[in-house]
């Protein structure tokens, strides 16, 4: 890969629009135009987020750089209740990146995208020199509409509501760090990468008092109680017995002596939701592919403090701090 016009213009059209392949890409204006009737028709509210992607590997068991980019997005907008719509990608790429990888990446962008059913409408992409960058970094954006009288937010949690995973924990957190470090395990770890755009709309098609809902990136599960605590004023309680985690987590976390409610999530979010509704929801949530291990981990206390215990193994009861620092770099 080298630096010029015309071979930036040629990567742009054989990798980019040739994979791509949408209208507002194709007609190589500086912007998308995106009909505001489709935008109107679908909801109230615009979400709009954004996101860069640096992890390393680039490519991993479940995955790769170019469907994390799209799937963070969408799932950052799905979680807040939006229908995603539009994403923006920019790419920035550092000399020497094998354009076989920079293709299959970029095919797993737009494989992601068909699957979330969103469409990715304008970019950007920038060469720089070799030992500038660190292979490949990507940033997207997207758009989405929230429905009128959807409304889920951390600080909404009330004592008595329980909390729900959409499925096992740590997934992501540990294919990642078992291909970084090469780990002889046996049991086949695969990220967890997916988008959860589906799961969302069928959870809220159910009517359910839905409070709030994150999807466990980086800090998981651990991360998104203490933000739930946090916004309501309310400690809540995890149970240890009803975590689902993966014997094969279970493995790393006892070598390297981490715990999996620390480890990121691709593809799984945290919801919280009044008690008398958590059980029928998680058994709509278990008819979704994306849902299927879902089940309730645990409840909001009336304590007026703000704190996560998780409630042990063997019955005692420990506070659930968060990592002092960064568990594991370039995860996302």
């Amino acid at each position: 890969m080298v630096l010029g016009g015309l071979a930036m213009r040629r990567l742009i059209e054989e990798v980019f629009l040739a994979t791509f392949d949408t209208p507002e890409l194709a007609s190589m204006e500086d912007q998308a135009r995106l009909p505001l009737g489709d935008v109107i028709a679908s909801g109230d509210r615009l979400a709009f987020t954004t996101d860069s992607y640096v992890i390393d590997p680039l490519e991993f068991p479940g995955g790769n750089i170019g469907a994390l980019a799209v799937n963070g997005t969408v799932n950052d907008l799905a979680v807040g209740g939006a229908s995603p719509l539009y994403l923006s990608c920019g790419f920035i790429i550092e000399e020497g990146l094998p354009l076989e990888q920079l293709r299959r990446i970029v095919e797993a962008m737009r494989d992601a995208a068909e699957q979330a059913e969103v469409r990715i409408v304008t970019g950007d992409t920038k060469v720089v020199p070799h030992g500038k960058g660190d292979k490949l970094f990507i940033n997207t954006s997207g758009i989405g509409v929230i429905a009128p009288g959807v409304e889920l937010a951390a600080h909404r949690c009330r004592p008595g509501d329980r909390v729900i995973v959409s499925g096992t924990v740590g997934d992501h957190g540990a294919a990642v760090l078992q291909a970084r470090e090469d780990l002889a395990l046996e049991g086949g770890l695969l990220s967890d990468c997916r988008s959860l755009s589906g799961l969302v709309r069928d959870m809220l098609s159910t009517g359910a008092d839905i409070r709030a809902m994150r999807d466990a990136t980086r800090g998981g599960v651990a991360a998104v109680v203490h933000e739930f605590s946090s916004a309501s004023g309310r400690a809540i309680r995890l149970f240890e017995d009803r975590l689902p985690v993966r014997p094969e987590v279970r493995g790393v976390c006892e070598i390297l002596g981490l715990d999996a409610l620390h480890f990121a999530n691709e593809g799984k979010l945290v919801a919280v939701v009044a008690a008398a509704q958590a059980n029928w929801l998680v058994a709509r949530m278990r008819q979704h592919p994306a849902g299927r291990d879902a089940c309730v981990i645990g409840e909001v206390l009336p304590d007026v403090s703000v704190q996560v215990r998780l409630r042990t193994l063997m019955g005692g009861e420990r506070l659930l701090d968060l990592p002092v620092g960064e568990l594991l770099p370039r995860i996302c």
